[in-house]
């Protein structure tokens, strides 16, 4: 059984104090990491600090870290993949996926490394006639990162990468359900080159250790992934310190009765939807239909879904897995129950083995009901009927969050339009809401968070632009 403290200045330490780490789909224990004292966590702010005020790596020693460390893991694939298998409970082929995701994220952090810059500011003003004036991008000094559970290698790498790249350093507080991979993740930093304290790494609960971190005032930027009563508390905790937060969303897709191809649409709905257990940002979850083609699309979403193999995560022919917990599982029945007695229709699913919770479509919901108003975080997504395009995209608005929405249409016009209307970070046409390739702007608005990522957008949130101003 592997056993991880916190990795600090280099180096592995021990705690007294231990969380265990189940494997989702068996329940059984198969690592064990520390939990972070106080003193640890100052130790690891300390240590970070110390190095971003004594140590430089060029940005060639950068981009040369950051592609050692891609290369390490194209050779570890299938060893990472099955970590993400065991401690997240996903499904081989995904866990397959997200390690080659994390890879290009690596290799875009690593090239961006080399383009880091500011831009000329003209001064054509009376009184500046002999004067120049440009900026330059600095980093911003110690980067706190908490990481969530759903992707716990390619959001690591979002936030590392990027931090790295710009020269900062990074203390790492993966979460307490999938700490592993993050471990591994740092010794392959250090394989690389990385050289001590650039990237520190502490355990625990988001409760106990994620509260000394917030606490830290060395700290100079956060960037987490989570809910937004998390978020909030990071917000309310940080005072004017920046933050980068992306805090989910209960994602919209508009079906119009002119979409370019039906069947492919349900399809994308149905598999996007359910992809990771449900268990992403931007999964498809409220899908808005326009009558004509309602009933088609329904018919078409049920034999998808029910064609999708459920189980064992470690059986490359499964679709479906475990969610990260049976607590979690109970949550997401629960609401599907509530809609249920409230007058929602189970097409298919709806029912629950530990914490495997079958892939379910529901019907004849309403906008009040929790599965439609609220992230439900489970494969779970609801077919709203609509006759009025206009009347849709305002549903589509009517959330506190605001991460990503696809729409299908054959109208060019409508799509431009919507793409003005749809008040979201991103809005993708002829595609679902969970639509992301990793070097694009990813954000919300609303309850969805601030910032953006991406490594080229991160690296401007994790920079500071400063002003130089020449008298010639």
């Amino acid at each position: 059984m592997e056993n991880y403290g916190h990795f600090i200045n280099g180096e592995w330490i021990q705690s007294e104090d231990t969380i265990s780490v189940f494997h989702k789909y068996t329940g059984k224990e198969f690592a064990r990491i520390g939990k972070a004292s106080k003193e640890i966590v100052s130790q690891a702010v300390e240590n970070a600090e110390y190095t971003f005020q004594t140590k430089r790596l060029t940005e060639t020693e950068r981009y040369t870290i950051l592609m050692r460390v891609a290369e390490i893991a194209k050779v570890r694939r299938e060893e990472l993949a099955m970590i993400l298998v065991s401690e997240a409970g996903k499904v081989l082929k995904d866990a397959l996926a997200e390690i080659d995701r994390g890879i290009q994220t690596l290799i875009a952090s690593a090239e961006e490394a080399k383009r880091i810059a500011g831009t000329g500011v003209p001064l054509a003003q009376p009184g500046s006639e002999n004067k120049m004036a440009f900026t330059i991008r600095v980093p911003v000094g110690v980067i706190g990162a908490i990481t969530p559970f759903n992707y716990p290698f390619n959001l690591t790498i979002h936030k590392v990468g990027p931090a790295i790249a710009a020269g900062n350093t990074v203390v790492l507080k993966p979460t307490q359900v999938t700490p592993i991979i993050a471990c591994k993740l740092v010794e392959m930093f250090t394989e690389a080159g990385l050289p001590a304290g650039f990237l520190n790494l502490v355990n625990g609960s988001g409760r106990e250790t994620g509260e000394y971190l917030l606490e830290d005032e060395r700290i100079a930027l956060y960037t987490f992934t989570g809910s937004p009563e998390i978020g909030r508390h990071i917000k309310s905790k940080t005072g004017i310190r920046k933050v980068a937060l992306e805090l989910g969303n209960n994602s919209p897709n508009l079906v119009h009765k002119d979409a370019p191809d039906l069947e492919k649409a349900a399809e994308l709905c149905v598999t996007r939807g359910f992809t990771n257990a449900g268990q992403a940002c931007i999964s498809v979850q409220r899908v808005y239909v326009h009558r004509d083609v309602y009933d088609r699309f329904v018919e078409k979403a049920m034999m998808v879904a029910q064609s999708l193999k459920v189980g064992n995560p470690e059986d490359p022919a499964t679709d479906i897995g475990p969610m990260i917990s049976e607590s979690e599982a109970k949550r997401a029945e629960a609401w599907i129950q509530e809609a249920v007695a409230a007058g929602a229709k189970v097409v298919t699913g709806g029912t629950r083995e530990g914490s495997v919770l079958q892939p379910t479509i529901l019907t004849n919901v309403t906008e009040k009901m929790k599965v439609v108003c609220q992230e439900v975080f489970a494969p779970v997504i609801s077919i709203i009927p609509f006759d009025d395009i206009e009347d849709a995209l305002r549903k589509a608005n009517d959330s506190n969050l605001g991460l990503q929405v696809g729409l299908f249409t054959s109208n060019l016009q409508l799509a431009m339009r919507a793409a003005q209307m749809l008040h979201f970070g991103g809005v993708i046409i002829n595609d679902v809401s969970t639509y992301r390739a990793d070097v694009m702007p990813y954000g919300g608005v609303k309850d969805s968070g601030v910032g953006k990522e991406g490594p080229h957008y991160a690296i401007q949130e994790m920079t500071d632009e400063k002003l130089v101003v020449i008298n010639l």
